[in-house]
């Protein structure tokens, strides 16, 4: 990467403009686009100039909103319309939702009437729904047709099409009566119809589905485009693989902020502010530190404890440390197992005996190897059963709380991800604190009284 740049840096310093244009002619649009993070001010319009006509448009899609943003402000109109002509409805979407409302308007006085109606439309969609990301952009056929037919439609308007790998068969209402994948129409007899070969079983997406759960039935139904229809069933657009994918990238770096205790930020790490990532981390902090003060209460109510075996006071880090991971383990499992649909809120019963045998068997290790470790050190068996005890209870309650946790969460409709790590630990600490104490003063304050 860093010698393609300095590569590309030293043709355009030295204005070898038409070898820098066959350069680009063999680079993916993705990596060209990638390389523009790394251009400054003129180097940046100097390049994209010049790009071919459709790669241009392909690289634009792939951009940095400001980087966007910039090549709007000195692009021709003649250029503009170029790229904007190339979108994808769904590409077009995006960008518009991305930039400022006085680049809005340039980009749609470059766009036709009939389009920017349908682009309109796709921005009235709730964020986050599969209506706002589909494309309008797909092939559709009819059953009457014959292979060859669809053939020749195909050949006419697969090339602004956003796939022309999965077909959808449309009665005169637009409702979906089948599918038909090009592999299929291309391995049958040319005079047989569409409804002979096509595929009856459909699986298909409401426009207000949400985004996390589209992601998912492609790794459900392992398909390259599924078809989004309306309440009354017609079919209205496609969402494909590609989209998913994005989607789900999106997704997990939002749930990866939310287990880290912060709000999601919708720019890259270097481009959100300062005071914009204070906000994101400073609610979640504030909380759990107030939450804090009821472990440190806790604590006081066994002072007692602490004059009589002042050794205590060692294995707190250990009982807590052991307690959140064991939760933690749990809980990233469920959070995962509910995020695939792998379980249902109908199998709590089911995931918490699993666990609670899992902890069993767990928390018998770590109390027969942490017992063996106690003895050699301090040659007390009081203070190995107290703290074997800990260690088999805590890990139990622990992998039950984190299991249970999440599919509450599920349960009330929140995002289960915003518990995993700051919140469960919280519990969890509480809970490991409390059975140490109530085990440790049982056993140990009487016999060293």
């Amino acid at each position: 990467m860093e010698e393609r740049v300095a590569e590309i840096k030293e043709m355009l310093k030295n204005k070898e403009l038409s070898k820098l244009k066959e350069y680009l002619k063999n680079l993916n649009s993705v990596d060209i686009s990638s390389l523009f993070d790394e251009l400054k001010g003129e180097e940046i319009i100097l390049m994209y100039r010049l790009l071919e006509k459709e790669k241009a448009a392909e690289v634009f899609t792939e951009l940095d909103s400001d980087i966007q943003e910039k090549l709007i402000g000195v692009l021709t109109d003649k250029e503009l319309k170029d790229v904007v002509d190339e979108l994808y409805f769904d590409d077009a979407v995006d960008i518009i939702e991305e930039m400022p409302s006085n680049v809005v308007k340039r980009i749609l006085k470059h766009i036709a009437p009939e389009d920017r109606q349908i682009i309109n439309k796709l921005l009235q969609y709730p964020d986050d729904s599969a209506g706002s990301m589909m494309t309008t952009e797909f092939i559709d056929l009819k059953e009457n047709m014959t292979v060859e037919e669809a053939l020749d439609k195909i050949k006419k308007i697969g090339v602004d099409s956003e796939t022309v790998y999965n077909c959808y068969v449309l009665s005169t209402t637009r409702k979906i009566v089948g599918v038909i994948t090009l592999e299929k129409l291309l391995l049958s007899d040319l005079n047989e119809t569409i409804s002979e070969i096509m595929d009856r079983s459909i699986i298909k997406i409401s426009t207000m589905e949400d985004q996390e759960n589209v992601a998912n039935m492609f790794d459900k139904y392992d398909e390259y485009a599924l078809p989004v229809v309306d309440k009354e069933d017609r079919l209205v657009g496609i969402i494909t693989i590609d989209d998913a994918l994005a989607i789900l990238k999106e997704e997990q770096e939002e749930d990866f902020e939310k287990m880290a205790a912060m709000l999601p930020s919708e720019e890259s790490y270097l481009k959100t502010s300062v005071f914009t990532h204070i906000k994101n981390r400073i609610g979640w902090l504030l909380i759990l530190m107030l939450s804090a003060t009821i472990t440190g209460t806790i604590l006081a109510k066994y002072e007692s404890a602490f004059e009589a075996v002042p050794l205590l006071v060692t294995f707190i880090p250990m009982i807590m440390g052991t307690a959140g991971n064991s939760g933690q383990q749990t809980s990233t499992i469920i959070i995962r197992a509910l995020a695939t649909e792998e379980v249902g809120l109908k199998d709590w019963l089911k995931v918490l005996w699993k666990e609670i045998r899992v902890g069993f068997l767990v928390g018998m290790a770590l109390l027969v190897v942490n017992s063996i470790r106690i003895y050699i050190q301090y040659k007390d068996f009081e203070l190995c059963a107290a703290l074997g005890l800990t260690l088999f209870a805590t890990v139990v309650v622990s992998k039950s709380i984190g299991c249970l946790l999440p599919m509450f969460v599920k349960k009330i409709k929140k995002d289960p991800a915003v518990v995993a790590a700051p919140l469960l630990t919280t519990v969890i600490d509480l809970c490991a604190i409390v059975i140490y104490f109530q085990i440790a003063t049982s056993i140990l304050t009487e016999f060293h009284s």
